[in-house]
Order: C-alpha cells, then structure tokens, then sequence
C-alpha cells in the first residue's frame, strides 16, 4: 500500500513497487516456451533472471532515478542520448517501439490459439484461422485506443485481474493437485534433470525467448524515484518482484510440463493444453472453454496495454524533432492516432508470417526470437549508456546507485551485455521444427533482414530530419 511522505507526495513502499513490476512483465503466454525445457527450466529461468532481469532492473533504476526527464522525454531516449548522443537515443526509443511491433502477433496469436479452445481446439494450429483472428482483433484494439487511454486502461485492468492472475494462480494449483494425487507426470524429477547438457545446442536455443520473458523492467524504473528511500527500497522491490515472478514462471510451466508431453507442447497453445488435461482427468472438461474466454481476455487485455504505451514514447521524441510531422499527429484525446495506424499496418503484414512457417509454433518462435533480438540491441544500447555515464557525468545526482561503484556498473552492466548478445547470437540457431534446407534459409533470412530493416529507419529519419519538424509540435502545444 502506498505511503505519504511529508510533503503528501504519494511514495510508493517496497510492495506496491514489486507488484507494478509482475503486472509489467509476467505473462502466461511465456509459460508453455518454458515448459518446454522439462525440469531443466528451473536452472534455465535463473540463469536469465541472474545474468539478464536482475542486471536490467538495477541498471535501469540508477538511470530513471539520475534522468527522470522531467524536462524533456524521458527513458531509455534520455538515458542513450546523454551516453551517446541524439541520434543513438532515438534508435534505443525506436527499437523499443517496434519490438513491440513485431511481438504483437505473437500475443495475439496465443489469445487466437486460447480462443479456438471455446469453439474448437483443431483451431490452434490452422493458420488462416490464426492470421483472421489476428487481424480481426488488432484493428478493433487499435480504433478502440482511439477513444484515449481511459477505456483501454479499464480493458486493461480488469484483463490483467481475470485473465492472468487467475489462470495462471489455477493453473499451479491444478498442478500440485496432480501431483498429490499421484498423476502421471511427464518429466523426470530426478536431481540429474536440473542441470540441463549445455553441450548440447538444442538445450540452449530457447534461451532468445526466455531473455524475452523478462524484459520490460526499464518501464517501471521511472518509479524508482517515488520510493521513499531508493537505495534501500528499490532493491528490496526488485529482489521481491523477481522472486514472484520466478516463482509463478517456475511454478506454472511445471503445471504444463507434468500434464504435457515435451514433444507435444504447443508454445501458443500449451496452456489450454494442460487446463484441458487437468479438467478432463476430473470429468470437468466444460470449465476448459469458459477458462479460454478468461485467458483470451488476459491476451487481448496486455495488447490494450502495449498498444498505446511505445507509440507515446516514440511520440515525446517529437520535441527534439526527431519524427515527420506525420506522425506527430494526434486526435482530440492525445492519441498518436497515425502512428497507430501505421503500427497495425506493420504488424498486419508481420502476422503473415504464419501462413509462410510450417506449423503455427514455428511462426510463433520465429517472430519471438526477432522480438528479443531487436529489443535486446536496445537493451545493450542503455547497459553501456550506463557505464559510459558513471565516467562522463559521475556528478549528476542519482537516489539509487548500482551496489559497488565503478566496478559494480562494469559487473552488472557487463553481465548484462555480454549475456544479450549471446541471446542474440543463439536465436539465429533453428527451433527443432525446421527441418528442410527451403525453411532453414527462410528462418535465417527473415531474421537477418529483419534485424536489419527494423534498426534502418531511426537513421534515415534522423538524417532527413529538418527544423521545423520540431517547430510544428511546438505549435501543436
């Protein structure tokens, strides 16, 4: 519950601050990915959340806490800019941007797979099916967001509560039911499992998708500051969010990966997959469609989230000019409504995708990979943003500093970049689901290109940039 500081400013204490952070990052559409690793997840889950999440938290505190931007727009825009300059601050705002771009389909398509569970299951991996439902639902939430922020906020709110927090909580609870009852369980528990063969590359390919499980931290480090002592508090939030979070991530794949078996594990179906196994082993099957609707719900509830949240920050780079008066546009409720529409047109064309990959999972991991990838460039951009500022500005005040100093930021901020790019680099290696050379080239060509293409125009856009872009906000003001 939040407190109140003397000056009545609300201060947010170590709890509230930890459940801003679940609500940011867990989702169930990560679980059936990670379910798919059998015991070994638990090993797997804590080394991202060591070397990645943990590393992104406190990074991401220190910057929020020394560059809140209450002047100018804020964020990893701000945090890049005063490390490397504007034009490598826009490109960090822009890769935060249409990362998402690339991961709406993938959300989507997990609340379609959810969905076909009302109507019928076989639905999960048809992909014209998949690719209609897709489109059908990002139009209606991109006009929707028209309206302005507070009917996506309530789609949000009452999303979140009904189709995440009690899925996810009944899906763990049906798991240790199937363990007490001594349920057929799919994974071997021995100690042996939980160290994965990290000689094997098969092992560690998902590790893309699991770095992706735990990105979104920078976001709430902007409330870093309200805490009353940063430097004491936030790192109890932090360690207390990831315990949750790890927690419920452990705790729900291991629901699915007992009841599941590892080859049959749909990574946008999965969790309808073991609700239905868990309910028919009770001869309760006629809960599953209406858990689906719930689910669905939860899926549909984090796209109204995400949907408005990047094209705002993208938005704010308007002040330093760095966008066309095009997309400088807004509506009579403040929404950015072109770059909305541009934004479902891209990730129209992105959910294509499905009916070029041959099954719906590969399509669902091919564009989760090219998420992380995108967003992890982004991500390296403000761990060395971070480290370069210790040396250029180590005066400016921060309330909460990376433990050890100088040599602290070159630990957590090294972990940090040295275990993105090994995320980056084995996301190029082919899920277990490409097996012909035609799909091989396919699967390295759009990653290639696609990394490529998405990183080009932030840098065409700021070189063709012109004064007036930023004149026209002002005047819009």
């Amino acid at each position: 519950m939040a407190e109140k500081s003397n000056t009545n400013k609300s201060i947010l204490g170590v709890f509230s601050l930890a459940m801003i952070n679940v609500a940011a990052i867990m989702s169930l559409k990560n679980l059936p990915m990670m379910a798919d690793y059998g015991l070994a997840l638990i090993f797997f889950i804590s080394f991202a959340a060591i070397a990645f999440f943990v590393p992104t938290a406190l990074i991401s505190a220190e910057l929020a806490t020394g560059w809140p931007g209450t002047i100018e727009p804020g964020g990893v825009y701000l945090w890049v800019k005063e490390g490397f300059g504007a034009r490598l601050g826009f490109l960090a705002v822009w890769l935060q941007w249409v990362e998402d771009v690339v991961w709406f389909p993938t959300i989507l398509s997990f609340a379609a797979a959810t969905f076909a569970y009302v109507i019928n299951p076989a639905l999960a991996d048809n992909k014209v099916y998949m690719v209609s439902v897709i489109l059908v639902t990002l139009w209606g939430a991109t006009l929707a967001n028209f309206r302005g922020m507070r009917l996506s906020s309530v789609i949000s709110s009452i999303g979140s509560i009904a189709g995440t927090i009690v899925p996810g909580t009944l899906i763990i609870i049906l798991g240790l039911i199937w363990v007490i009852e001594g349920g057929q369980s799919q994974i071997d528990f021995s100690v042996k499992k939980l160290i994965p063969n990290l000689t094997d590359i098969r092992q560690l390919i998902l590790l893309s998708g699991m770095f992706l499980s735990f990105t979104g931290m920078e976001m709430s480090a902007v409330h870093a500051q309200e805490v009353k002592n940063p430097q004491r508090d936030y790192p109890k939030a932090i360690f207390l969010s990831t315990f949750i979070i790890l927690l419920l991530c452990i705790a729900g794949s291991l629901s699915i990966a007992i009841v599941v078996p590892q080859k049959n594990i749909s990574l946008v179906a999965g969790v309808m997959e073991a609700f239905e196994l868990f309910f028919s082993a009770h001869n309760m099957k006629w809960i599953v469609p209406w858990i689906a609707i719930l689910t669905a719900g939860g899926g549909v509830a984090m796209l109204s989230t995400w949907i408005v949240g990047p094209t705002k920050g993208l938005l704010a780079t308007s002040k330093d000019g760095s966008i066309p008066p095009f997309f400088q546009r807004t509506n009579r409720y403040g929404m950015p409504t072109n770059i909305l529409l541009v934004q479902a047109g891209i990730v129209s064309l992105f959910s294509l995708v499905f009916l070029l990959m041959p099954t719906v999972s590969s399509s669902f991991w091919i564009l989760t990979v090219l998420t992380a990838q995108v967003y992890l460039i982004m991500y390296i951009l403000m761990f060395i943003s971070a480290i370069k500022l210790k040396y250029s500005q180590p005066d400016t005040p921060r309330s909460y500093k990376v433990p050890g100093g100088i040599m602290g930021m070159w630990l957590i901020g090294g972990t940090g970049t040295i275990s993105s790019l090994f995320a980056i680099f084995m996301g190029f290696w082919p899920p277990k689901q490409i097996d012909t050379i035609q799909e091989l080239v396919f699967y390295e060509l759009f990653l290639f290109l696609g990394i490529a293409v998405l990183c080009l125009p932030p840098f065409v856009l700021y070189a063709l940039r012109k004064t007036e872009w930023a004149k026209d906000v002002k005047k819009q003001e």
